[in-house]
């Protein structure tokens, strides 16, 4: 597979790690059951199912904020898809698939005497839910929360998805098409069908205004050439590239490298930031940069049509500023994954793939584990043998007596090779298992970690190794699910 970014995608690497996300983060056997859950009526299973604990009691809500509050809250609970929520989450990409921890995210907003409807004397609240602790189990927390709450103040720590319900209400699920630029026609980097356009088919030229997407496709070739004046200048904002002030150490940082490693989904980014700003939400947003700058996008006048200009600033030089969320100008993962052939439409989420490929027909989610574990073939004492695993055990085709010689040789220091080599890579993490079995070890615990009981169980019942260690940790797969006891 090509080691070169796709033009508007995701660095190689990244989508890797997204790839890992999709494939076990929110396993099939979560999103049926928290659907078949939802469908019923039954909110809080689907919770349950979807691994969110629920912190918040509707009767206090009701006898706090009033009977318009909390009905409204209901109605939200009512249509939330907790695996929805889970699926689109930010991840700590730099260090695994894990969420990023601590976050709040603000899911709705209710109170605060805004509308009518709502009692005069209701304080506002937001409904979020909380990430995980770092190296915790990874649940949820589904609460309200007041809006002066300072977890709702930890700027950094809060992701603000009010006016972005499709991340999690059902109703609004349809809506990421528009969100990510598709309309009737088709999505940008994709033909009318769904299925991804080819390099070459890709704008060379300004192709006007004519076809939406292609003009979005444009915006990206551009940015992929490194001309960032002309990208912003095709998605209608005005740049300012004044330099930056000298960093202590660092020497003047030029705007074009603060601006251009954000690696922007821009149209989508000024699209939304128009809408807020006609909204009245803000003037200015602030979307948090790689060390040592940010981006500042504001409104450039005060006319009836929103015009924008965008600059480098100094990293958390404009307090106050509310911060854009990563989910609005990041691109979006499940569209690199399909245009990188990593993924099928069938693969991503039922409500993400009915609204991006609705012509690709009914999805299903991510797959399962294997049913059956395939041997592989080793190099030992010249010749190839054949290892598997069977009964929850490594086999290799050796006597008994073959296998004693080679634990007392390792037991006074000598090397291990060939069969055995294998058998002690996989109960003791060290050493190089056969490039075959290394999906293998990181499917196991990738399950463990996010609390994928059902498909770990799978494995060992496919006749998986138990004794299996992390090369990358040290971990056992038994201190893993020990800890998601624990919690």
């Amino acid at each position: 597979m090509s080691r070169k970014p796709l033009v508007g995608g995701l660095p190689v690497e990244e989508v890797t790690l997204w790839h890992r996300v999709r494939r076990f983060a929110v396993p099939r056997w979560m999103i049926e059951g928290a659907t078949e859950a939802r469908l019923a009526g039954d909110w809080r299973a689907a919770c349950a199912v979807a691994a969110v604990d629920v912190a918040l009691d509707l009767a206090q809500i009701g006898e706090r904020h009033g009977a318009a509050v909390r009905d409204a809250v209901a109605g939200d609970l009512a249509h939330l898809a907790p695996d929805l929520l889970r699926w689109h989450l930010p991840r700590a990409l730099a260090a695994g698939t894990m969420l990023s921890p601590r976050r709040v995210v603000l899911l709705a907003r209710h109170g605060g005497g805004g509308r009518r409807r709502f009692r005069a004397d209701a304080p506002a609240s937001y409904l979020v839910a909380r990430t995980p602790e770092w190296d915790a189990p990874q649940r949820l927390v589904l609460d309200l929360v007041a809006a002066d709450d300072p977890a709702v103040r930890r700027d950094h720590l809060v992701e603000d998805w009010t006016a972005a319900r499709h991340f999690w209400d059902a109703r609004h699920a349809p809506e990421l098409r528009a969100w990510c630029g598709g309309g009737a026609g088709r999505l940008p980097f994709f033909r009318a069908d769904g299925t991804p356009l080819g390099p070459r088919e890709l704008p060379d030229t300004d192709p006007g205004s004519a076809d939406p997407a292609a003009r979005e496709e444009w915006t990206a070739v551009l940015q992929a050439r490194g001309d960032v004046v002309g990208a912003f200048g095709t998605a209608g904002v005005d740049l300012d590239l004044t330099a930056l002030p000298p960093h202590a150490g660092w020497g003047p940082e030029q705007p074009e490298a603060v601006i251009a490693g954000l690696l922007l989904d821009l149209p989508r980014t000024v699209r939304e930031v128009r809408r807020l700003v006609a909204a009245g939400v803000a003037d200015r947003f602030r979307i948090p940069g790689v060390y040592p700058g940010d981006v500042l996008i504001e409104r450039a006048d005060p006319g009836a049509h929103v015009a924008l200009r965008a600059r480098a600033t100094a990293m958390n030089a404009r307090t106050g500023v509310p911060t854009l969320p990563g989910i609005v100008w990041r691109r979006l993962p499940d569209l690199q994954l399909v245009r990188s052939g990593r993924l099928a439409p069938e693969e991503l989420h039922p409500l993400v793939a009915a609204a991006l490929f609705p012509a690709s027909g009914p999805a299903c989610g991510p797959p399962g584990p294997p049913a059956v574990l395939a041997p592989v073939r080793v190099r030992c004492q010249g010749e190839w043998h054949v290892v598997g695993f069977r009964d929850g055990e490594l086999l290799v085709p050796h006597s008994a007596r073959e296998q004693q010689r080679e634990q007392a040789m390792l037991a006074f220091g000598g090397a291990v090779s060939g069969c055995f080599a294998v058998q002690r890579a996989w109960t003791s993490g060290l050493g190089r298992l056969p490039r075959a079995l290394r999906p293998l070890r990181r499917e196991v615990f990738e399950r463990a970690r996010h609390g994928d009981i059902p498909g770990v169980a799978a494995l060992l019942a496919a006749g998986l190794d138990p004794a299996v260690r992390d090369n990358a940790t040290g971990q056992s797969l038994q201190d893993v699910l020990r800890l998601q006891d624990a919690h």
